[in-house]
């Protein structure tokens, strides 16, 4: 028997006993699952208990190392532990911007003092994230953003603005591009912050959306205190440490419409066998049989790709350009899909509430609404577009 069947054979003995009865079935998405933080609320016993033994195996980010209290483990036992955790259909003991965004991001820039201090922190949970990047007049041309920090002494006073910025309301520190220079180029004199929300000087502000929910915040810096030594990366230099972060938010969107995905097509031939029948068999319609089918090797294909960007990164490669290749059809993908369902339902695809709609016609119109942001969120289309034509194919 090899090492690595010795392994698969050790972990799935260790997620028999250790994986709760009451959570197996239960996955249901990238960030469906217990966030921690300061103020981290357990759905249920169950959840504790699967957090704390991933916890003490360094299983909640099993790549990191050890040092920190990481799990250490190769890509391939990754790759195992993943396919193990998933056979089981068990949600993630820990979710959130920490593991998939600034944790690489310090691993890959940070000094050993700050990977020291906030990355154990980050994988036991004691810390939630958010990401302060866009502002009112700097969204896809980030750039130009302005929200000061001017230092004084072994700190910096930060003043400025963020807006579009996911669960700030719930986070206890944010990682935030800040202007530290004025008067240079608009990509130079940025600085790559990190800053602890519990003052008074840092309010937050949430934003609705038309679906009806929305994750998205204001951010408000009122003088607000950072210490000089949470500066990822040099002072001025931002620019470089925040496109390595982007590379990864953008491969995290990816993995958010591929668990999407999965099991997506099978509701969407059912919710039109219910709308336009038959009931069973062959659709009447041949064009929109055409168009599930499409949507079906679209998402296939996708599904393929993705697979060979996770193969990587678990084989210790940084995602590249291709996580703007991700987000721009993985985005779309799910637009086009979320259209299809809406001509599906017809005029059921009208309702907001009330007795005359189903359940889940009702959440697939929220869902159309929605994703209407897809394409805008972490960088427009265009802008990924424009990168793939640059940075991927070498245009001119």
């Amino acid at each position: 028997m090899s090492g690595l069947d010795t392994f698969r054979k050790e972990t799935r003995a260790w997620l028999s006993q250790n994986a709760p009865e009451g959570l197996r079935g239960a996955a249901d998405g990238l960030f469906n699952g217990y966030w921690g933080g300061r103020h981290g609320e357990f759905e249920s016993d169950d959840q504790r208990r699967w957090f704390d033994a991933m916890v003490q195996r360094g299983w909640t980010a099993p790549t990191w190392p050890t040092e920190y209290g990481g799990g250490g483990l190769s890509g391939e036992q990754a790759r195992v532990l993943e396919s193990e955790i998933r056979r089981l259909k068990m949600p993630p003991a820990l979710v959130g911007f920490g593991l998939v965004m600034i944790g690489p991001t310090l691993l890959e820039f940070g000094t050993d003092a700050q990977k020291r201090e906030h990355l154990p922190a980050i994988i036991a949970g004691q810390i939630r994230w958010c990401q302060g990047y866009s502002e009112p007049n700097s969204g896809s041309d980030l750039a130009s953003l302005q929200t000061q920090a001017v230092r004084d002494g072994d700190r910096y006073v930060v003043t400025g603005q963020k807006i579009w910025t996911s669960y700030a309301e719930k986070a206890d520190w944010i990682f935030a591009l800040v202007r530290t220079r004025q008067g240079a180029t608009k990509h130079d004199g940025i600085t790559f912050l990190l800053i602890d929300m519990a003052q008074d000087s840092v309010t937050t502000k949430p934003i609705k959306l038309i679906s009806g929910s929305s994750p998205f915040c204001e951010v408000f810096f009122d003088q607000a205190h950072a210490d000089a030594r949470q500066v990822i990366g040099q002072e001025h230099q931002g620019w470089a440490v925040a496109k390595a972060l982007l590379q990864h938010e953008r491969t995290m969107v990816g993995e958010l419409f591929a668990r999407a995905i999965t099991g997506g097509q099978e509701a969407l031939v059912t919710k039109a066998r219910r709308h336009i029948g038959p009931e069973t068999g062959r659709l009447a319609d041949a064009g929109l049989r055409d168009d599930i089918a499409q949507n079906a090797m679209d998402e296939a294909a996708f599904m393929l790709t993705l697979k060979r960007i996770r193969d990587n990164a678990k084989a210790g490669g940084r995602p590249g350009m291709e996580s703007s290749i991700l987000k721009v059809y993985g985005t779309e993908l799910n637009q086009r899909r979320q259209d299809l369902a809406m001509r599906i339902a017809g005029p059921e695809a009208l309702g907001w509430e009330g007795d005359g709609f189903a359940a889940d016609d009702l959440q697939w119109t929220r869902d159309w609404l929605r994703s209407r942001g897809n394409t805008i969120e972490g960088g427009t289309s265009e802008v990924q577009l424009n990168i793939i034509a640059k940075r991927v194919l070498g245009l001119p």
